[in-house]
């Protein structure tokens, strides 16, 4: 049993450190993805905010290699353990569908455009 509570305090602090890691990465930009590149929620969301000319920055959990632990991390943090995990201005907004319920509602523009993630004159559509 020791060695199993070993890996437990182990993935704890990687727990931690992966939380630091994402809340930074949140924090230093408008609009964050967190996504997988097999995923196609993700590529529906990555797609809409290029659409949009969105700036925003994706990271692809798949392929980093503390991923898993910073998927674990987001599901402590938001609640949410699926991609695309979206966060604007620093608010968790969720996954694919609230995004597009927001794009379609003519709420994603302007949250957007507040991030600084879009130009007020480039909103086009």
């Amino acid at each position: 049993m020791g060695s199993v509570l070993g890996i437990n305090r182990k993935s704890k602090e990687e727990l931690k450190m992966a939380l630091n890691k994402v809340k930074q990465i949140v924090s230093s930009h408008p609009v964050v993805v967190f996504s997988k590149t097999y995923c196609g929620y993700c590529t529906r969301v990555k797609n809409l905010l290029t659409q949009l000319g969105a700036a925003f920055k994706v990271i692809e959990l798949d392929e980093e290699s503390d991923g898993g632990d910073m998927q674990a991390a987001l599901a402590e943090w938001t609640g949410r353990r699926t991609v695309p995990n979206v966060f604007i201005a620093g608010k968790n907004i969720g996954g694919c569908d609230s995004v597009l319920e927001l794009h379609q509602s003519g709420q994603l523009l302007p949250l957007l455009t507040n991030a600084g993630a879009i130009a007020n004159d480039s909103a086009q559509l």
